[in-house]
């Protein structure tokens, strides 16, 4: 009888348990997919001119973009042209930083892109740059 104990205690030794290697799996799925970041330009496809002095932006700043059409975005929310420079406002007024960068396609109008950098700078930002590709 003793034997036979022995012999289900050494199984029970070789045996690998997985489960909690599955669960650390999960968890760091759920990690990576949560601080992944997916950086879209307002889900717009927006075909940006280009630019040798073109510099890297602050990920802080406001970003308003300027579709192909027309349609304007502020972080990622569309917004009416009248509503802009009040939107921007509620915005700014709640951040330390009061940058926004101008994302616009290369076809829009410049009377539109003068007038949206405009309604930035009345709603109270420091500093507005419009984004480009940069040129090499």
């Amino acid at each position: 009888m003793s034997l036979g104990k022995s012999i289900r205690k050494k199984r029970q030794d070789n045996e690998i348990n997985i489960a909690p290697l599955i669960d650390m799996v999960f968890i760091l799925l759920i990690f990576f997919m949560v601080t992944t970041t997916f950086v879209r330009d307002a889900k717009l496809e927006i075909e940006r001119p280009g630019a040798k002095s073109g510099q890297q932006a602050d990920n802080r700043s406001v970003r308003v973009s300027i579709g192909r059409r027309g349609e304007i975005f502020v972080d990622a929310q569309p917004v009416k042209p009248w509503m802009l420079q009040a939107r921007l406002r509620e915005i700014i007024s709640r951040q330390r930083i009061k940058t926004v960068l101008v994302i616009a396609d290369k076809h829009v109008e410049t009377g539109m892109l003068v007038d949206v950098v405009d309604q930035c700078r009345l709603a109270g930002a420091k500093d507005v740059g419009i984004a480009v590709e940069r040129e090499i």
